[in-house]
C-alpha cells in the first residue's frame, strides 16, 4: 500500500454499516488502489474464487500436509488437488517443499486466513438470504 491509499484510509471520510449481526462496520467512502494493485488484488482474488481451493488452503492451515494428505482429507480426486495446488503455487498463496519423494505445502502468508474469515462474514451478512448461487 503506498502513502497515498495510506493516507485514504487514515484521514478519509467514514461511513458506517451495520451488518445483520448487528455489529458496526466503519470503512473509507473511497479507497484507491493504483492499476497495478488492481491487477494484483484481482489475480489473487481469481485464485481464492474456487471452493476447492478454499478447502485446500483451510486444510493447510494447521500445518504443512503433503499432497497424498490433502487428498485423503479433501475427499478431492489427486489430479484435481495437484491442479488446484499448481494454482495456489501460482499465485504465490503456498509454499512449497520437497523432502525426498515428498513434495509439502503450506500456507505462504497466514494474513490469507484472515482474507478467508472476513470474506465468508460478508458473505454470511451480504447473502443470507439468497437461496441459490
Amino acid at each position: 500500500m503506498d502513502k497515498t491509499e495510506k493516507q485514504s484510509l487514515q484521514n478519509g471520510p467514514k461511513r458506517i454499516s451495520r451488518t445483520s449481526a448487528g455489529q458496526d462496520n466503519e470503512f473509507p467512502v473511497r479507497y484507491h488502489l493504483n492499476n497495478d494493485r488492481l491487477q494484483s488484488t484481482a489475480f489473487l482474488a481469481k485464485s481464492l474464487s474456487d471452493g476447492n481451493r478454499l478447502k485446500i488452503l483451510l486444510l493447510i492451515s494447521s500445518g504443512r500436509k503433503s499432497v497424498s494428505a490433502i487428498v485423503e482429507e479433501s475427499d478431492l480426486s489427486q489430479p484435481l488437488v495437484s491442479h488446484h495446488l499448481k494454482e495456489l503455487k501460482r499465485s504465490l498463496l503456498v509454499k512449497v517443499e520437497r523432502e525426498g519423494p515428498f513434495i509439502y505445502y503450506e500456507l505462504a502468508d497466514v494474513r490469507i486466513l484472515d482474507v478467508l474469515q472476513t470474506l465468508s462474514n460478508v458473505a454470511t451478512d451480504l447473502l443470507s438470504d439468497r437461496k441459490t448461487f
